[in-house]
């Protein structure tokens, strides 16, 4: 039995310890655990070590009707993200293959990652570090004036497990949460106290919007030229949601236009962006981090752990034991 764990450099995990562990723990000592580096350009040496694999452990590669056409042996796509978009799912579930995504790790460190934006942003702090560092200016009024969070509106945009914690976390920061989310009970909603709104509300209201939803065909460039220019407050905008989500060069308008007060995402359009030639990098009002936002010595542990159990116990026929299955096979 052979598991191919594989990514683009940039997001493999820095040590694969604790996942080989737990799948020899679960498999047996001589299972054959293979990390290896994607590299686009050289799809033939993936497809090579795909070949004879039982499972495979990804986050980002796409995992399409080729690739399984490589993957005569393929029985499980195990992926620590919580997200599958990047998995034909319909092509793997009639070759009857798996997919797994992990259904929860990192709930409390993506929606503290929203209050930390939330404060940067309103407090300037990326601002005011490029006064000091670069321009070696000391002046606190070379900022706008803007309002204490408390005197604001939050908007959250997807409300399932991330967008109800950041809800209660933020609920005695600011002056009034909202939420839209068609999916979920109005009683999800009541009972954190949190308001629900439409779309059409929550761009007109809110002074901070927060994406946190998952990608769907529905919410691609779900924030587009429309949602910007419906955004009557002028508000500090954050994705911790997916790239995809978002028309990049609508909200790089918006940016120019003075739409919106700052941006901050963890997440872009391209999973590995051309840093040097980006048109949001190097903004005084835009932070983004590197996908990290779900990054603790905890939350890695998790995502580590659970991943390679779902691939054990789907290996060993144990369905209603995998954390999370999200096709009928």
């Amino acid at each position: 039995m052979k598991v191919l764990i594989c990514d683009h450099p940039d997001s493999m995990m820095p040590d694969h310890a604790l996942e080989i562990e737990t799948l020899r723990a679960g498999l047996g000592a001589d299972v054959e655990v293979e990390v290896y580096e994607y590299d686009e350009a050289d799809r033939d040496g993936f497809y090579a070590r795909l070949a004879d694999a039982d499972a495979l452990l990804t986050a980002f590669v796409t995992v399409d009707a080729e690739v399984m056409d490589h993957a005569p042996k393929l029985k499980v796509v195990s992926l620590n993200s919580t997200g599958f978009d990047q998995v034909d799912l319909g092509e793997a579930t009639r070759r009857g293959i798996g997919v797994c995504p992990v259904g929860e790790y990192c709930t409390w460190d993506v929606s503290e990652s929203a209050i930390a934006y939330m404060f940067a942003l309103n407090k300037h702090l990326k601002f005011y570090q490029r006064e000091i560092d670069e321009r070696h200016k000391w002046d606190y009024a070379a900022a706008p004036q803007w309002p204490r969070l408390e005197d604001q509106c939050l908007g959250i945009v997807g409300f399932g497990k991330i967008g109800k914690c950041t809800a209660e976390k933020a609920s005695g920061l600011v002056k009034r949460v909202i939420a839209c989310d068609p999916y979920v009970e109005d009683a999800e909603f009541s009972e954190r106290g949190v308001t629900r709104v439409t779309k059409d509300e929550l761009l007109a209201q809110s002074d901070i919007i927060v994406n946190h939803m998952c990608l769907t065909e529905e919410n691609a460039r779900y924030f587009d030229e429309a949602a910007f220019a419906a955004m009557a407050r002028r508000p500090l905008f954050i994705n911790l949601g997916r790239g995809l989500c978002v028309d990049e060069a609508a909200l790089v308008a918006a940016l120019d236009a003075d739409k919106l007060r700052a941006f901050g995402a963890d997440v872009l359009y391209d999973e590995t962006p051309d840093l040097a030639n980006h048109p949001l990098v190097g903004r005084d009002n835009v932070i983004i981090t590197p996908h990290s936002a779900f990054y603790s010595t905890t939350a890695i542990e998790d995502l580590e752990r659970l991943s390679c159990e779902n691939i054990v116990h789907f290996l060993k026929g144990e369905k209603e034991r995998v954390f999370k299955l999200v096709n009928e096979v």
